[in-house]
């Protein structure tokens, strides 16, 4: 009909966004998702984004990924849909972590980070560890696990309190790792100092509990230079790591992203 552009075949994208937790399709590639996210169309908005896409062919009777297509279609006028949410509530225990790809991480001015999956392997001894947590709990805590124990731990289903999956990033903690009494923390940007003093020395000492939280609310703002290995998903005896570049890397082949990480607060 005249006037009326006939609708193009766009490539359907799925993502899971930690902040919030949702499914969401998309007609936009990663990295122009990421940007939307951030700063949205106009930049107009200014907030960080941490998604993983998500392979769609896989089968939910929770999640309505069979109607990906008809939902997620281009507006009338041709142009791509941006973004259709498909769940908003318990989406991570119903995805498969074999469906997971690559991470993105967005600093709030729309720089994108991309990080793929690495082999884990345990450190022979880093002292403690210091986790945020994003979905489907949100605290940060302190702990004496390393973190394929503490996502055993914290998924195992005999324990008082649990969940199905977890994903969790390990952050920062230099000198206090491994003396949180006496330990120069005069780096680390995460406020109260006494406050995770206090918590990390009662991990430290042996015949205590393993875990403790340090804030029961995330304050929607990561530290994204202080992200010491990686990120991390986990449920029962599986767990994925994402790690960070190393930090030549980051200087030189995402420096742009790692300067926007810098000025953070």
């Amino acid at each position: 009909m005249d006037g009326i552009k006939p609708l193009v075949a766009m490539d359907t994208h799925l993502y899971f966004t930690l902040l919030p937790e949702a499914l969401v399709a998309s007609h936009l590639a990663p990295e122009e998702f990421g940007k939307y996210q951030a700063v949205g169309v106009h930049h107009r908005s200014s907030s960080q984004s941490v998604f993983f896409e998500i392979n769609p062919d896989f089968d939910s009777s929770y999640l309505p990924v069979r109607e990906i297509v008809q939902r997620c279609r281009p507006h009338d006028d041709g142009s791509p849909r941006k973004s259709t949410y498909l769940g908003v509530y318990r989406v991570l225990e119903h995805l498969p972590l074999e469906a997971f790809g690559a991470l993105y991480v967005t600093t709030d001015d729309g720089r994108v980070l991309q990080l793929d999956q690495g082999a884990y392997e345990e450190e022979s001894d880093s002292g403690l560890y210091l986790y945020q947590e994003f979905v489907p709990v949100q605290p940060r805590v302190v702990s004496s696990l390393y973190p394929s124990r503490f996502s055993r731990f914290i998924t195992d289903r005999n324990q008082p309190v649990s969940v199905d999956r977890i994903v969790f990033c390990d952050l920062r903690l230099d000198d206090l790792a491994r003396d949180p009494i006496n330990g120069n923390g005069d780096d680390l940007p995460y406020g109260d100092l006494a406050h995770l003093r206090d918590c990390l020395a009662s991990v430290w000492r042996k015949g205590t509990k393993d875990v403790k939280v340090v804030n029961r609310f995330f304050r929607r703002q990561i530290h994204f230079r202080m992200i010491r290995r990686g990120f991390y998903v986990g449920g029962g005896n599986q767990m994925l790591y994402y790690p960070m570049p190393p930090k030549d890397a980051m200087e030189t082949i995402h420096y742009e992203w790692w300067r926007s990480a810098q000025t953070q607060l």
